[in-house]
């Protein structure tokens, strides 16, 4: 049996495809000192701006945390924030060739305003039209020219349109032809469209909402019901749902498992599809057990919580609770 030490270790071999909905999460730092007197909303005194990869870009710095080398097949803008967006990942020592700029939409940006460590509010300047025929097809190039040297394909889908029923189709049936599992983080517009993927990763109101079903996470024969219909609907490999404090939930190579969540301080939950996500690729490209790949990947989503804002996973302190874990 592989420990966790070089499951990490081997984590530094492998290259990972991410396709998907690219954005700068912004932040606005400040300090809540009194209310405006022209409405009853606080007014924030700015200390301090930074600016990060977020989206599909975050699942791309996860994957980079833990040691594996992300490449983002994306549409950008042809912006100023596009411009930021690609100097974010030149600075993170990130490949751009599977980057299409286009001129046709604007780079997404989502800006959260943070003071005395609370999210107050968040600002969203996006496009969520459908990639054009031409976008789609510069896309489709750079998956056919970067998916062969790559260990796993994410489909990071956040619905700013850039994923495509056809883009999913032609590059599911490019990486089954080759052997190259594929793992997604599905959204609401697509969410039927993953069909014959190694391991599909909704969360309790994603599956809800595709399956046009009510599902009571506390009820495991409910759970259970639910996952094997969007299984069989989907002609997937596996399933893992994650249920947030009830922790999750996987079905693959013919395991069925319930694991708890770790009781943690809730700082932040922003970001923490991203790291499950990340973790559960790596684990499925190595072809680890589905008890692994659930308990690591639940694992690495409880941590990134306690942080506020965004942040990929620290490698070292995720091997730590693993080996802990493990132990007892």
């Amino acid at each position: 049996m592989q420990s966790w030490p070089d499951i990490f270790s081997k984590f530094n071999n492998l290259t990972v495809l991410i396709i998907g909905d690219v954005m700068v999460d912004a932040y606005i730092w400040g300090a809540v000192e009194r209310i405006s007197p022209e409405a009853p909303v606080p007014i924030i005194n700015v200390k301090k701006r930074s600016f990060r990869l977020g989206g599909a870009a975050n699942v791309a710095l996860n994957v980079l945390a833990l040691g594996a080398k992300p490449v983002l097949c994306a549409l950008v803008g042809q912006d100023e924030n596009g411009k930021r967006l690609l100097q974010l990942m030149e600075e993170n020592g990130m490949s751009k060739e599977g980057i299409v700029m286009t001129a046709s939409r604007p780079t997404t940006v989502k800006a959260r305003v943070i003071a005395a460590d609370q999210h107050v509010v968040r600002v969203d300047d996006e496009s969520d039209a459908i990639a054009t025929p031409q976008e789609e097809k510069e896309l489709a190039a750079r998956i056919e020219k970067l998916l062969p040297a790559s260990d796993v394909v994410i489909f990071e889908d956040y619905d700013k349109g850039v994923i495509t029923p056809t883009l999913i189709a032609r590059s599911v049936k490019l990486a089954n032809s080759q052997g190259i599992p594929t793992v997604v983080d599905p959204k609401k517009r697509n969410f039927l469209h993953y069909e014959s993927v190694t391991l599909f990763k909704p969360n309790l109101k994603e599956l809800r909402e595709g399956l046009k079903i009510d599902i009571n996470a506390k009820d495991q024969p409910s759970v259970n019901q639910a996952v094997d219909q969007i299984k069989k609907k989907l002609a997937v490999e596996g399933v893992m749902l994650t249920l947030s404090e009830q922790g999750v939930f996987i079905d693959y190579q013919n395991q069925k498992l319930k694991l708890a969540a770790h009781t943690r301080a809730i700082a932040d939950v922003s970001g923490a599809g991203d790291t499950v996500i990340s973790i559960a690729a790596l684990c499925v490209a190595l072809k680890l057990s589905p008890e692994k790949i659930a308990a690591l990947s639940n694992l690495g989503g409880g941590l990134v919580c306690q942080h506020v804002g965004v942040v990929p996973i620290d490698k070292e302190e995720l091997l730590r609770e693993a080996v802990e874990m493990e132990n007892g």
